[in-house]
């Protein structure tokens, strides 16, 4: 599978800078994820793409 990510901003700082935050609050408005380790993707499942989309600007497509 090949996906591409593009982001309204340098992926530098000003895209990777709005995706830590939406994830940050995503992560922490949610109550669905059980205690333990996880990573964002895992914990939030598609909440974060949703979130990502829709607030900071960031596009997934399935190429």
């Amino acid at each position: 599978m090949r996906v591409s990510v593009k982001g309204d901003k340098d992926p530098g700082y000003g895209s990777t800078s709005k995706m830590l935050a939406e994830t940050a609050i995503c992560l922490v408005n949610s109550t669905e994820t059980p205690g333990g380790i996880w990573t964002p993707g895992a914990a939030l499942r598609g909440k974060l793409i949703s979130r990502l989309e829709e607030h900071a600007g960031v596009k997934f497509e399935v190429e």
